[in-house]
């Protein structure tokens, strides 16, 4: 049932038609060449990102054949989605507490955390047995100082210095010599230990257990969708000795909300790979919402500075106010520009991608899939 399902979202890709009309901001939907835009801006700042050409065979005609996706490798995960999730039942549940009299007034209220947690010995509430430490006072403290001797056993005051020509020469007293019969023969080199040479033998690598931090790394790439007119992501994961991940593993990486549900396993687009693809028949709807909230804050931000930027500067020595970007106008210009509000750029569509990583990143919020923390 999967490969029919497959089968008919090829057909229908394959037939729907390529948009030629920018609407990323009506409509949260993008065409190929604004992709291939937001795309070289995404590589171009943050170079983690790169372009991938894929297979010959499977190649997008409506795409460059040198920028058919884009792909970053070795993303960290270093914990599982589940365990953020927070509720009142499990162990971090939270109680009020309050001390003293209520009656007064002067009580005290505190909030425990972790209440639903098995008391132990070291507890507040158990804290277990303490012995008493004896207070030294001014008699115990002198008694204490009246037995410390400031001598060595043999008479010697101690903090004494001893002639450096009493110290014997180690060649002299034959300390010097060969190897010790009873010295041990030199054991193999143990798992994961580096030899001589400071290179570790990839056989003996062992599996991490314990308490090491088992990190498991994923490769991340984005497609463009011509159905949805979207981009689209795609994740391959690996454990900490590059074995790749089963679905059941990555889905623990998945919020939710989301695992099995617009999370699923397909066949990646550009080879013949399964990968886990987070399905884009939302992505439209929630990227105009996310850009109209965005934008209105651009706007604003390019109204102000381009408000700054025609206000009269200090006077040159002919006397005439100097005008920001050397811009010289008459006296209609000047009525025309204050009377009328002037049309702003507002979002470019390069900053797409960079907005599309931070609605990623609320789906699996243990994969480091946003790289652009600095904008």
């Amino acid at each position: 049932m999967h490969a029919i399902q497959q089968q008919y979202w090829a057909v229908r890709d394959y037939l729907s038609p390529v948009l030629k009309e920018s609407k990323f901001k009506e409509h949260g939907r993008i065409t190929p060449e604004e992709f291939v835009a937001a795309g070289d801006f995404l590589s171009y700042k943050f170079p983690v990102w790169t372009w991938e050409k894929g297979d010959a065979s499977r190649a997008r005609d409506y795409l460059p054949a040198d920028r058919q996706y884009l792909v970053t490798r070795g993303v960290p995960c270093l914990r599982r989605a589940t365990s953020l999730a927070y509720t009142d039942a499990d162990e971090d549940a939270e109680r009020l507490l309050s001390f003293g009299d209520p009656s007064s007034g002067a009580a005290d209220e505190w909030v425990e955390t972790h209440a639903g947690r098995n008391a132990t010995v070291d507890s507040a509430a158990n804290p277990g047995e303490i012995d008493d430490i004896p207070d030294l006072d001014g008699d115990g403290l002198a008694g204490a100082m009246a037995n410390v001797s400031m001598t060595s056993e043999t008479g010697a005051t101690v903090g004494e210095t001893p002639d450096l020509d009493d110290i014997p020469d180690m060649e002299e007293d034959g300390l010097e010599e060969d190897e010790d019969e009873a010295t041990m023969a030199p054991s193999a080199p143990k798992s994961g230990v580096p030899t001589s040479s400071g290179v570790i033998d990839a056989s003996q690598v062992g599996v991490a257990n314990g308490n090491l931090l088992q990190v498991r790394t994923y490769d991340v790439m984005i497609t463009y969708d011509k159905y949805y007119q979207t981009p689209r992501i795609w994740l391959i994961g690996y454990d900490e000795n590059r074995s790749p991940l089963t679905p059941s593993q990555i889905f623990q990486d998945v919020s939710a909300d989301h695992a099995l549900k617009t999370v699923t396993i397909e066949g990646f687009p550009h080879s013949a790979l399964q990968a886990a693809s987070v399905h884009p028949c939302k992505h439209a709807s929630v990227m105009k919402k996310v850009i109209e909230r965005m934008n209105a804050g651009v706007v604003q931000e390019q109204l102000a500075a381009r408000k700054n930027s025609g206000k009269p500067q200090d006077k040159d020595k002919d006397g005439k106010k100097k005008w920001a970007f050397g811009r010289k106008g008459g006296k209609d210009d000047n009525l025309k520009g204050a009377g009328e509000d002037e049309e702003v750029e507002g979002m470019r569509v390069d900053f797409y991608l960079v907005v599309f990583l931070k609605f990623i990143a609320s789906i699996v919020p243990t994969i480091e899939v946003d790289s652009t923390t600095a904008f």
